[in-house]
């Protein structure tokens, strides 16, 4: 491959001043004067500039980027996905977009009913009983799950008690990150030899202080927890919940559900598993689905139908959280999932997770002659493996693989593999993608360790100094 990044001394649109400039129309008086005095500025500095420089201004900032849309994006844990354009394109219809939060249900039941049916989707392929939307992010979805434990803990008169909520040590960050935030203790307990949860630690470390384990399954690592059942037997004997954390569940659905495992809550990643999209691409959406016995929990409002037919938004939950996001929820975000279900269906949900599945051992199968795979050869979503067999250091295959113009894999997570990458390279991926990809990795594991150093040198920028720009960051507009 032959590739070099665009570089633009490219200015801040603020710096921009166009030859061709246009007037911003007057204000009508009448508005004006419904707007408090003192809200009211003469002046807000906003810089008017022509339509072709800010097109241009923007066409240039994408040449000097990389995303989903160039080319496969393989950042394990995080499931980047290609976003389906049919989806963008319901979510910025003007029945959809324009419609302000504070309308009565009456006049958008269209809305509601995409976001009923959503919960039921959702409810659907978890197994769940109820599900919320509301939650912004996978992140707040955790977050919201635990304060639901938290919750019925408390209903129960047993949240003095139960202060500890357990997580084993491949668990994504956010895990104790979201525990903590709800006023839980953090117990990490080890994997076992096989990269699954050890079980005598987990029975070690239940006790009548529990509230919670929360797990994904697949695990980190792509492996899947088959003594899964038993874990759910063991955590709830000791009055506690299973949390599972839907990180991965793009590896399962339409195959087996956290319902059927025997969760009690569940979060979803709508952009990991539906498509829609991730990051600075949002605003995200972490929806999160109950059993019957926590549906009181949930936080308010949730879309419910009457007999009548009618949607409507239901605050009246006894025992309810209250809200956790304005409004409703990322309805745009919302809207997206429910095209991508609605356009796949259940048997084309399930072929999209065979397919990830696939690609993921395709690659293991390109892979496991040049590089260690800890754990055992089948994978589910995604795979770890460690470049210490073959003498480089991980970060350095990333930057060699980024000097071609191919988005490099996540470095040195999970923790419990030294010099590792995890690679998720989804369904959206093509066979000469994911040829591509491999034929990259294992060129760059035969490179001479010195050069290595040296890259990247297509980019606009070289070998960045990721520790001191971490430690010491210099943010400014």
């Amino acid at each position: 491959m032959t590739y070099h990044q665009a570089t633009y001394d490219e200015p801040l649109l603020s710096e921009i001043h166009s030859d061709n400039r246009y007037k911003v129309p007057e204000a009508d008086e009448n508005i004006i004067n419904l707007i408090p005095e003192e809200l009211r500025t003469d002046n807000v500095n906003l810089p008017v500039i022509a339509e072709y420089d800010v097109v241009r201004h923007f066409t240039r900032l994408s040449q000097m980027n990389y995303g989903v849309d160039l080319g496969i994006y393989p950042l394990g844990s995080c499931t980047m996905k290609f976003n389906p354009k049919f989806a963008d394109r319901i979510a910025s219809m003007e029945n959809f977009s324009e419609t302000h939060p504070l309308v009565g249900d009456d006049s958008i039941q269209g809305s509601l009913r995409v976001m009923y049916e959503l919960q039921v989707y959702l409810s659907e392929l978890s197994d769940m009983d109820a599900v919320t939307l509301q939650p912004l992010a996978g992140a707040h979805g955790e977050y919201t799950g635990i304060l639901i434990i938290r919750k019925y803990h408390e209903s129960k008169g047993e949240l003095e008690k139960r202060r500890e909520i357990i997580i084993p040590d491949s668990a994504h960050g956010t895990n104790p990150a979201s525990a903590a935030m709800a006023g839980f203790d953090v117990v990490e307990i080890p994997s076992s030899p096989d990269g699954t949860v050890d079980l005598d630690a987990l029975k070690a470390a239940l006790s009548d202080r529990t509230a919670a384990f929360m797990i994904t399954n697949p695990n980190t690592l792509g492996l899947f927890e088959k003594r899964i059942t038993e874990i759910a037997e063991i955590v709830h004997k000791s009055g506690a919940l299973l949390y599972y954390d839907g990180a991965n569940f793009n590896a399962i659905m339409g195959i087996t559900s956290p319902g059927l495992m025997g969760f009690d809550v569940v979060h979803f990643n709508l952009h990991k598993t539906f498509a829609t999209p991730h990051g600075g691409g949002g605003p995200g959406s972490g929806p999160v689905g109950v059993k019957k016995f926590l549906k009181e929990f949930l936080p308010i409002p949730v879309v419910e139908k009457s007999p009548d037919g009618k949607y409507f938004l239901n605050f009246d939950l006894r025992n309810t959280i209250g809200k956790v996001s304005p409004y409703y929820g990322a309805f745009s975000t919302i809207l997206r999932a429910w095209a991508y279900i609605t356009y796949h269906g259940s048997d084309g949900l399930t072929e999209n997770t065979v397919r990830a599945v696939l690609n993921t051992n395709y690659l293991v199968s390109r892979l496991g002659n040049d590089f260690k795979i800890p754990f055992g050869k089948l994978k589910k979503h995604e795979l770890v493996l460690t470049t210490e067999n073959t003498g480089k250091r991980a970060l350095d295959l990333a930057k060699y693989l980024i000097d071609l113009g191919i988005h490099a894999p996540t470095v040195y997570f999970p923790l419990n593999v030294h010099e590792d990458m995890m690679i998720e390279p989804t369904e959206t991926v093509s066979k000469r993608d994911l040829d591509q990809f491999a034929d990259a990795l294992i060129s760059a594991s035969r490179q001479d360790e010195e050069s290595l150093k040296h890259l990247p040198v297509n980019l606009s920028v070289g070998r960045i100094d990721e520790v001191k720009a971490a430690r010491q960051l210099k943010l400014h507009w």
